[in-house]
C-alpha cells in the first residue's frame, strides 16, 4: 500500500478527503475501537511485555509475507533502519506498554481519555517540527473531541480518586500517548523518503518485537502463553486486525491527508469502544455521556474538513 504524501504542504492547500481516506478512516477508527475489548481479554496470566511480545511478532510475520506478495523494497541503510528502530521503540512497544502497565491504576475510560490527547499533540508536534500551520478548523474539531470524550467518561473521570498510583499511571499515560505521536513523526519523515508503508510497518514491528523481547528477559519475565480460546483469539485480532490491518490504515492515512488530520482517529475510536462496551458489557448511556458523543461527533465534521474551509 502507498501513500501520497501532503505534509510537505500547508493544511490550507490540502485537497479536501477522497473516498479512500474516508475508507482508510473507518477502517483505522474501527480496528482500534475494538481492541481496548479485545486488550482487557489479553490480561491474565501472561506477562504484559511478553503478550506485546506475541502479538507484534505475529503481526510481522503477517506484514512480511505481505511485503514479499508485494515485492516491495526490504534492503535500506543503516540510517533508515536506525529511523526503524526509533518506530519499532515508540509505535510497536513503549506506548502500548505504558498503557498495560497503567491499567491497574487507572479506571479504563480514563485511559481513553488521556490517549484521545494524541490528536491534540499531533497538532502541537507539526506545528513545532514540521512548520505547519493547521486550519482553524482542525483546532476547533480537536477541542471539541476532547471536551466530548472527558463528557463521556466523566462518570468514571468523577470517581477517580487520585493518590500517588493514580497519578503515577495518569504520568504513564501522557507518556505512552507522546510515544505514540513520536512514532507518528518518524512514520512521516519515512513516508517523505518514500519508504513503502508495508516495509517500515513490517521493520518496525519486528525491531518492536526485538525490544518487548529485551525488555521481558531484563525484568525475568516468564515466556509463556495461555492456550484458552479467549487468549488466542484475542491475541489473533490484536495482531492481524488491530495491528496489520489497522497501522497500514493508519500510516498511510497519516501520510495522505496529515497527522493533524489522522490523529483525530484517536479521539473518534474511544467512542466506538464505548458502543461496543455498551454491548458487551452492559456500559448505560447518561445524558451528559451523549452530549459529549454529540461533540465528538461534529468535532469530526470539523476535522474532516466538512466546516471551517
Amino acid at each position: 500500500m502507498s501513500a501520497t504524501l501532503r505534509q510537505d504542504i500547508s493544511p490550507a492547500q490540502r485537497p479536501a478527503l477522497t473516498s479512500f481516506d474516508y475508507l482508510l478512516y473507518g477502517v483505522t477508527v474501527f480496528a482500534w475501537s475494538a481492541s481496548w475489548y479485545a486488550l482487557k481479554l489479553q490480561v491474565g496470566e501472561v506477562p504484559v511485555q511478553v503478550s506485546l511480545i506475541w502479538r507484534f511478532a505475529l503481526a510481522a510475520i503477517v506484514m512480511l509475507a505481505w511485503a514479499l506478495i508485494a515485492r516491495v523494497p526490504m534492503k535500506f541503510s543503516l540510517a533508515t533502519h536506525a529511523k526503524f528502530i526509533a518506530m519499532g521503540a515508540f509505535l510497536f512497544c513503549l506506548n502500548f506498554a505504558s498503557f498495560y502497565y497503567a491499567a491497574p491504576y487507572l479506571a479504563s475510560g480514563l485511559l481513553s481519555v488521556v490517549f484521545s490527547l494524541a490528536s491534540v499533540f499531533n497538532i502541537l508536534i507539526a506545528i513545532i517540527f514540521l512548520s505547519l500551520r493547521p486550519k482553524p478548523n482542525v483546532l476547533i474539531g480537536a477541542a471539541l473531541g476532547f471536551v466530548g470524550i472527558a463528557m463521556m467518561f466523566w462518570p468514571v473521570i468523577a470517581g477517580q480518586i487520585f493518590d500517588s498510583k493514580a497519578l503515577f499511571g495518569l504520568g504513564l499515560c501522557v507518556v505512552g500517548t507522546l510515544f505514540f505521536c513520536t512514532g507518528n513523526l518518524l512514520s512521516t519523515t519515512l513516508q517523505k523518503a518514500k519508504i513503502p508503508i508495508v516495509s517500515a510497518s513490517f521493520w518496525g514491528m519486528a525491531y518492536g518485537t526485538l525490544i518487548s523481547t529485551l525488555i521481558a528477559v531484563f525484568q525475568g519475565d516468564a515466556f509463556i502463553i495461555e492456550t484458552t480460546f479467549t487468549y488466542l483469539a484475542s491475541l489473533l485480532f490484536l495482531s492481524i486486525v488491530s495491528s496489520v490491518i489497522a497501522f497500514a490504515a493508519y500510516l498511510t492515512l497519516l501520510g495522505r491527508i496529515g497527522a493533524d488530520r489522522a490523529g483525530y482517529a484517536t479521539v473518534m475510536f474511544p467512542v466506538i469502544a464505548l458502543l461496543i462496551s455498551a454491548v458487551l458489557e452492559d456500559y448505560s448511556m447518561t445524558l451528559i455521556a451523549a452530549g459529549g458523543l454529540v461533540l465528538v461527533l461534529v468535532g469530526n465534521i470539523f476535522v474532516l474538513g466538512k466546516f471551517g474551509k
